[in-house]
């Protein structure tokens, strides 16, 4: 391994991970290039069914990103006009879009002090009569409380959605990810633990009802060619996308097992009494695609670190419920104290498999010696 120290460190670097594959995934995208399978097609189709058999699910569909997954997932689930879905405030916006395209009504729920997840014990208040779903967000890579939004679920006959799009191969008791609600849907943005070149998502289900509609949704409301049997959309995964995962994929649980390791430093080894990291229950197995501290000062912090040639990241500034885009949900500040805490004090350590133990223990020497000045 490496031991050379960057010049500067950034939050994420994807370089290095793309030199080591990059032969592979050229070689791929030749055979993508020869057989102009660009659209959809057998490299898409590949890329599926490894990730079904990845994440230990019947089902596997690509879409165009993430986004679109969460869409078209709530559109399988029937939601719709007038509808409620919960969604955490404390999550990427992304997560409530997916309602929102419906013409749904995201209803947002706090997040714990410690884990920085969905509030299990916030959300049974929020439920009505319109309420519908539930999308569990398994944030930074931790699987949320899955038992307990079950368990919310199964006593309100409401429908759960996994947002996994930052946590491909994160684990809950020891079983992955993207099979325990209805459907899972999961990113694979470039910056993703499992990201594509370029913009690719997927949704993972066991349930071949949801299936179908999927392919057909993403696919013009279409089956069968120039039959059209419902509004859909032009969502298919690309082929050099779907080639790049398939290459990517096999190296995932290396890469995944590299961060835990570098959490792992961080967790055992920054003893600042000035900085708050997240909570790991034992049922979680993270694969961190962030990993984010807080503390009092943050821009104290951000400057210090900056000054020492750390670039850490910032996720997220403004919680959902405080987006102006949702002004009219007539949210204000203090109703969702703990993700407005965090929105206003957290920042995201750099985290990439590929940083080596000289940078590892350069950031944990400078934290150690910050002074929340």
């Amino acid at each position: 391994m490496q031991t050379a120290i960057l010049e500067k460190i950034p939050c994420l670097d994807l370089k290095g991970q793309h030199q080591q594959i990059k032969k592979e995934v050229f070689d791929a995208f030749e055979k993508v290039y020869e057989s102009t399978a660009f659209s959809g097609g057998p490299f898409v189709e590949e890329f599926e069914k490894n990730f079904a058999v990845f994440c230990q699910t019947a089902y596997a569909v690509g879409v165009n990103n993430g986004t679109s997954a969460l869409h078209l997932a709530m559109l399988a689930l029937g939601i719709g006009v007038g509808d409620e879905v919960i969604v955490p405030a404390n999550t990427f916006i992304a997560t409530a879009w997916g309602v929102s395209y419906t013409g749904a009504i995201p209803v947002f729920v706090d997040c714990t002090s410690d884990t920085w997840q969905i509030d299990a014990t916030k959300i049974e208040e929020k439920i009505t009569p319109k309420t519908k779903a539930i999308v569990g967000v398994h944030l930074y890579g931790q699987p949320f409380d899955v038992e307990s939004l079950l368990a919310i679920c199964r006593k309100h006959n409401l429908s759960l959605l996994e947002d996994a799009a930052q946590a491909q191969g994160a684990r809950y008791n020891d079983i992955p990810v993207g099979g325990f609600g209805e459907m899972a849907c999961f990113s694979f943005y470039p910056g993703k633990n499992l990201g594509a070149c370029g913009e690719a998502g997927g949704i993972t289900t066991k349930n071949e009802k949801y299936y179908k509609h999927l392919l057909s949704l993403r696919n013009h409301g279409s089956m069968v060619r120039y039959h059209h049997d419902e509004v859909g959309f032009n969502m298919r995964m690309g082929g050099l996308e779907g080639a790049s995962l398939n290459v990517k994929l096999k190296y995932l649980p290396e890469w995944n097992n590299r961060r835990r390791e570098i959490a792992t430093r961080y967790q055992q080894e920054i003893k600042n009494t000035h900085i708050k990291l997240q909570y790991q229950p034992d049922w979680a197995k993270s694969v961190y695609h962030l990993f984010v501290l807080t503390t009092e000062n943050r821009d104290g912090l951000i400057n210090y670190l900056n000054e020492n040639n750390i670039f850490p990241g910032l996720h997220y500034p403004v919680p959902c419920h405080l987006q102006k885009a949702y002004a009219h949900l007539k949210y204000k500040e203090g109703d969702c104290p703990n993700a407005e805490y965090l929105a206003q004090h957290c920042i995201s350590l750099p985290m990439y498999a590929e940083l080596t133990d000289a940078e590892i223990s350069h950031i944990i020497k400078v934290l150690n010696a910050y002074k929340n000045a």
